[in-house]
């Protein structure tokens, strides 16, 4: 079940900082208030997560994860560059990641 509220805690995060973009430096109420609630329930499911899951890799699994969903948005829908150094940053996240988690296992 952590690893459930891990993942809504994920995608609250994403949801709240795709907002963000769209806030307008908090001067549009509603994606300012979209970031605000989508923060405040990311933080409340990382929380639940964290009575089972150690917080080394609940973090690096949320942050992560995180990171490298919001780049992507950025590619695929606000039209950022999809550069080679950009792609390998993300790859580089989502191994290290996996890296952290093996060496946690053993």
């Amino acid at each position: 079940m952590a690893y459930w509220f891990l993942a809504a805690a994920i995608v609250c995060e994403v949801v709240g900082t795709v907002a963000l973009k769209f806030s307008d430096g908090f001067t549009r109420l509603g994606p300012s208030t979209v970031t605000v609630v989508g923060y405040l329930i990311s933080f409340a499911l990382l929380a639940q997560t964290l009575k089972t899951v150690p917080v080394g890799t609940a973090y690096a699994i949320w942050s992560a994860a995180g990171t490298a969903l919001i780049a992507a948005i950025g590619i695929v829908f606000l039209g950022e560059n999809a550069t080679v150094v950009r792609l390998g940053a993300i790859a580089l996240i989502i191994i290290g990641v996996v890296i952290l988690n093996l060496a946690e296992a053993h």
